[in-house]
């Protein structure tokens, strides 16, 4: 695995990792990111650019290329770092690549980070109780699946181990399990609504398409 490597990774300590399709990455993505980075005192925030998400139909996927392109146009920061290790490591769930990235910075604290929509959909992925055991993870409020996602089973289930909100600072140096929700102005964004928005606009006759250039 000697050339397998993310631009900066020497010399971080704390690092927040959003994985995903990001299809296509957009605002939402990076104001998740910067708060993370605040919030969580993290020295940067790796977005894992999923080669293909297990639980997400291939159909209307764009190239990887193409997705960790917009990734690295969206990011616009200097410790949000897009990166295609997953294909490198050749890892298929997030259980193992986290595992792997483990392995590979043994000195390099991880923090796992998703919405609440995913903390609700969690007992859906592959060893999902075992992702809790071996890394921290910061939840972020995401409408309108919040108060569904803090009574869903993956929250009751490692319900001790939730960190006080005051505390999430502390949470890269916890031992796994050990999660928090944090409660933030929720970003508007969404991949599904642009996706739908660019196939409405595929599908205009030319000539409308025409006049609404012309506005």
């Amino acid at each position: 695995m000697g050339g397998l490597h993310v631009r900066g990774a020497k010399g971080v300590r704390r690092v927040g990792l959003l994985g995903g399709s990001f299809n296509p990455a957009h605002g939402g993505h990076r104001h998740v990111s910067l708060l993370a980075l605040q919030r969580l005192g993290l020295d940067a925030v790796w977005w894992l650019v999923s080669p293909q998400n297990p639980l997400k139909p291939e159909s209307g996927m764009a190239p990887l290329a193409d997705r960790l392109a917009r990734a690295r146009a969206v990011a616009r920061h200097p410790r949000i770092r897009p990166t295609d290790i997953e294909t490198r490591l050749g890892t298929r769930y997030t259980v193992d690549t986290v595992r792997a990235l483990r392995r590979r910075w043994p000195h390099i604290r991880f923090v796992w980070l998703i919405g609440a929509d995913n903390l609700l959909q969690l007992p859906r992925w592959h060893r999902w109780d075992m992702l809790f055991r071996l890394v921290p993870i910061a939840v972020f409020a995401r409408h309108p699946y919040s108060l569904r996602a803090l009574s869903g089973s993956a929250a009751r289930r490692f319900a001790t181990s939730r960190l006080p909100e005051r505390a999430v600072r502390t949470l890269a140096g916890r031992e796994p399990p050990a999660w928090a929700f944090l409660h933030i102005r929720v970003h508007p964004a969404s991949a599904t609504a642009i996706r739908e928005a660019r196939g409405k606009a595929a599908r205009r006759p030319a000539s409308e398409k025409k006049r609404l250039a012309n506005i």
